[in-house]
């Protein structure tokens, strides 16, 4: 899968923004990116202060792009903007002030098309990565909500890789029929994008009416209204997890079904079932697992987990990437 994204980004480079530039994971993965041309990191932070930390994990990190919000020298025009953006919530002493924090500064560098993507939370909370991406950045027109996915990738027996997506795992606490509506098509361009041909289960603890409850109701309706767009991708339910991804099971409890026993993408009734299902897959089933990655937003803001390592940072800088138009 990875092979296939850096010769994407080979073919049209990227740049992106890490909010914690001091961060030993974060100057590991910016030191083997700097060792490709795929992908040009853009370090936040204390330029004496990276080096050091660069220098004392023994990290080539040379050539590497600092900027410290203080003394950026097109802060007056980046708060210009911020102020523009943010429609009056927030005075020029305000947004001055958020500026000289990581996470609101590397979200104007993309604002301002200074970068094309930021990758955040080695530190930050992921409240503190995706609240200025949501006060600046923005949706896309047409989203009224960001929801995120998970990518699943392990290796075949017999050579290449499975790759699954899951959502919403991360952001939505408990989203309506609507809002399920528009995860699945933001789940299912995702998955597009690392090779999968999408086949869409809406997951429940009930198998086509097999159980009852508004969360059965819920997947239901929201399926139906799928059904009901023009889409060009196979989408069905609800399905209990068997069902759709056991052949034989889902030949016995939805026959008929195109998605039934060969599902690849799933969609969750509530943050509860995602968060806990990609664990078990991530834990118990050896697959990797790479995200949360955001939807919805006009740019690819990332969040990182605050216990990955590099190679996790490295991997989800190529993701991040990989989304930019």
């Amino acid at each position: 899968m990875f092979r296939y994204l850096i010769q994407k980004l080979k073919n049209n480079p990227k740049k992106i923004v890490f909010t914690e530039g001091n961060d030993e994971r974060v100057l590991e993965a910016a030191a083997r990116l700097l060792s490709g041309t795929f992908l040009t990191p853009i370090l936040i932070g204390d330029p004496e202060e990276i080096h050091k930390v660069a220098e004392e994990a023994c990290l080539n990190i040379r050539d590497v792009q600092i900027l410290q919000p203080s003394t950026y020298d097109k802060m007056d025009a980046m708060v210009e903007k911020m102020v523009e953006l943010r429609r009056g919530k927030m005075t020029a002493e305000q947004c001055r002030a958020a500026l000289q924090k990581g996470n609101y500064f590397g979200t104007m560098l993309v604002a301002m098309k200074e970068a094309d993507c930021l990758l955040g939370g080695a530190t930050y909370s992921t409240a503190d990565t995706v609240r200025p991406a949501l006060q600046l950045i923005k949706t896309r027109p047409g989203n009224k909500i960001v929801s995120s996915c998970f990518i699943l990738v392990r290796p075949f027996a017999t050579g290449g890789n499975q790759v699954l997506a899951m959502g919403d795992c991360a952001i939505n606490i408990d989203p309506n029929e609507d809002d399920l509506v528009e995860i699945t098509q933001e789940v299912v361009n995702c998955a597009r994008r690392f090779g999968v041909d999408p086949k869409v289960a809406m997951l429940s603890y009930s198998t086509l009416g097999s159980g009852a409850g508004p969360a059965v109701d819920k997947m239901r309706n929201a399926c139906d209204k799928l059904k009901a767009l023009d889409l060009d991708f196979p989408v069905d339910g609800e399905f209990q997890f068997d069902a759709a991804v056991s052949p034989t099971v889902g030949r016995l409890k939805a026959p008929g079904s195109d998605v039934a026993g060969r599902a690849n993408t799933f969609i969750f009734p509530d943050i509860s079932a995602g968060n806990i299902g990609y664990k078990i897959a991530q834990r118990m089933g050896n697959f990797d697992a790479y995200g949360p990655i955001l939807l919805g937003l006009n740019a690819p803001i990332n969040d990182l987990s605050r216990g990955c390592n590099a190679m996790e940072v490295y991997s989800m800088a190529i993701i991040t990437a990989a989304l930019a138009d």
